[in-house]
């Protein structure tokens, strides 16, 4: 049986999820609502010091900032150098501008490294959340494989003798993978 369909333009596509949100699982629209529920309050609860430093750090990683500054460097530059008529140069060796430039890096970095500690702790419980998740739905894949195997062990099914399942039966212990991987890596 081809579980594939054609479309108007000739393309297969599985007929398991329709184009558009009408096409998506119920529990699928929960989740991607959820999620977004979440982000909205973790961003209704930061506080002012962090959404005054991702408004500074949005803007200061805009094309807009780069441009402005372009602009002040080089009506700076030109004014320094004698280019502009009737404006006297007040910045001959360019020490204010490299002073300033200092400054501000200094402070364009302190933003960007609070947002890039924001993101960090938003990513680790991300991953935290992702890591229980799957060892949840390890858990649940060998309880089907073994619920499966007995069935089909009931009903004479050969496959279900096969010595690989056995091993697929067993529960994951993450502590035994943690282990593994920590000396693996000594090694």
């Amino acid at each position: 049986m081809n579980d594939l369909r054609d479309t108007p333009s000739g393309q297969s596509r599985s007929p398991t999820f329709e184009p558009g949100m009408g096409g998506m699982n119920s529990a699928l629209l929960r989740n991607i609502e959820a999620m977004r529920q979440r982000q909205q309050q973790e961003d209704a609860g930061a506080g002012f010091q962090e959404k005054l430093a991702g408004g500074v750090t949005a803007f200061t990683g805009s094309m807009v900032f780069v441009y402005v500054h372009l602009a002040i460097v080089a009506v700076w530059i030109a004014v320094n150098v004698g280019a502009v008529p009737g404006v006297q140069p007040f910045d001959r060796t360019f020490v204010i501008l490299a002073t300033a430039a200092s400054v501000e890096a200094i402070f364009l970095s302190t933003f960007v490294l609070i947002s890039q500690n924001r993101a960090a702790r938003a990513a680790d419980r991300q991953a935290a959340l992702d890591l229980q998740i799957n060892l949840l739905t390890e858990h649940e894949v060998t309880r089907l494989i073994a619920l499966t195997t007995a069935i089909a062990d009931r009903l004479g099914v050969h496959e279900a003798r096969e010595p690989d399942l056995a091993e697929l039966k067993r529960n994951v212990a993450p502590e035994a993978v943690l282990d593994t991987l920590e000396q693996q890596a000594k090694d």
